[in-house]
């Protein structure tokens, strides 16, 4: 990830280890907003943390919302598990920590793989979400049965090589290694080193898991349904989750609005993200009925 205009260890909300109950500890960096502010819950995407994701946007979404960013399962400081990974699992943990923190209803942000979450988050949960911000994602990240089928086969592969250490070399994860020396104990001084130690955080196994379930992810049955106010951020320019993908998503939520940024994949690592996302968040909390909204903020 690439955040432009930053040089330095960025300044992070200050984050702390919950157990969820009967489901396990995971990491959540948070803001309190201004006093009865609407809460948003941020879910980051496959391989970055709540940090490095939402570098950019702590701050202009602080300034009128309650912030809530975990890390995901087997990412960075994230939930750790013997379980398969799976992104069910990942909207009910969230669920689970929405009422750990007496946060629900809240509008729900996924970036990326994020995105899925987010939709299973209103599908299985759908009292905990007030409204949806999808970015950079889709209803499906691999199209077409063959294409499917080898980018799932190749990460379940990874998985397993990676269980007895044979990958090491191949992952990307391995990249983040070298960016720093394993035995490290500095504090940061600088983004790449920062984001470096973000990265070595990950459990290498988790995040093949992961890549395989985003790749059979498929919500076209049911995207339809999602009856919560919407905004779906477009990025124009990317390379990852076509762009045409991420607006066929959006045309089959009814009444979604559609904001584009004209950038890539990476846009949140970009200054400009976080007050588009803002602008994003605001015309969900805007269509809100004032009864949830009152629920919301009452808690």
């Amino acid at each position: 990830m690439v955040v432009t205009g930053l040089a330095a260890q960025p300044r992070l909300p200050p984050g702390e280890r919950l157990s969820l109950p009967g489901r396990g500890t995971t990491f959540v960096r948070s803001l309190p907003g201004p006093p009865g502010a609407p809460t948003v819950l941020l879910l980051h995407g496959w391989m970055a943390s709540a940090g490095l994701n939402w570098l950019t946007a702590f701050g202009p979404l602080s300034k009128r919302y309650r912030v809530i960013a975990p890390d995901m399962r087997g990412h960075a400081r994230g939930l750790r598990s013997r379980r398969r990974f799976r992104l069910a699992d990942c909207a009910d943990d969230m669920a689970a920590l929405l009422e750990l923190v007496d946060a629900g209803p809240a509008i729900v942000v996924g970036y990326s793989m994020g995105g899925p979450i987010a939709q299973l988050l209103w599908r299985r949960h759908e009292a905990s979400v007030a409204g949806l911000v999808l970015c950079a994602t889709a209803d499906r990240f691999v199209t077409g049965a063959r294409e499917r089928f080898l980018f799932t086969s190749v990460m379940a592969t990874a998985a397993n090589t990676t269980r007895v250490g044979a990958l090491v070399s191949r992952v990307p994860l391995a990249s983040a290694r070298r960016l720093a020396p394993v035995g490290a104990r500095a504090r940061p001084t600088s983004l790449r080193t920062w984001a470096a130690a973000e990265m070595r955080r990950h459990d290498a196994v988790k995040i093949m898991e992961a890549g395989q379930a985003i790749g059979t992810y498929n919500a076209r049955r049911w995207i339809g349904e999602i009856d919560v106010p919407t905004t779906v951020m477009v990025t124009a320019r990317d390379r990852a989750i076509a762009p045409a993908d991420q607006l066929e998503m959006a045309s089959r939520i009814p009444g979604s609005l559609v904001q584009h940024t004209d950038d890539g994949h990476m846009a949140c690592g970009r200054r400009e993200f976080g007050p588009a996302l803002v602008r994003a968040v605001d015309s969900v909390d805007a269509r809100i009925p004032r009864v949830a909204r009152r629920r919301a903020t009452a808690r």
